[in-house]
């Protein structure tokens, strides 16, 4: 199962606890941005096999949304932080390189 603390009140409880709110960091797009910009902002995101950022908010606690580095193959989380931050934190990335030397970062 998986585990998450969340980084604005600091509970550690099962993914049941919270709710998954999609894809962390998408990149926006402009008012003068192409239509098929648009339309990949909306619908296109990433479900890679590993290494992964995602939303998720405290449904049954703080009610806060946060941000969380995780691998969706084993379940394992690198780390969580406030969604406020724009990109993953060193010390998230750097447990992610410690752990999965090949992984090829943050993009």
């Amino acid at each position: 199962m998986l585990t998450l603390t969340c980084p604005c009140c600091g509970v550690t409880a099962e993914e049941t606890e919270f709710a998954p709110g999609g894809e962390a960091h998408p990149k926006r797009f402009g008012p003068d941005s192409s239509d098929a910009d648009f339309e990949g902002y909306l619908f296109a995101r990433a479900n890679p096999k590993g290494v992964h950022f995602e939303r998720w908010r405290h449904a049954y606690g703080c009610g806060k949304w946060f941000l969380a580095a995780r691998c969706t193959a084993t379940l394992e989380v690198f780390g969580t932080y406030p969604a406020q931050t724009t990109a993953p934190p060193a010390d998230v990335i750097k447990k992610i390189k410690t752990k999965r030397p090949e992984w090829e970062g943050y993009k």
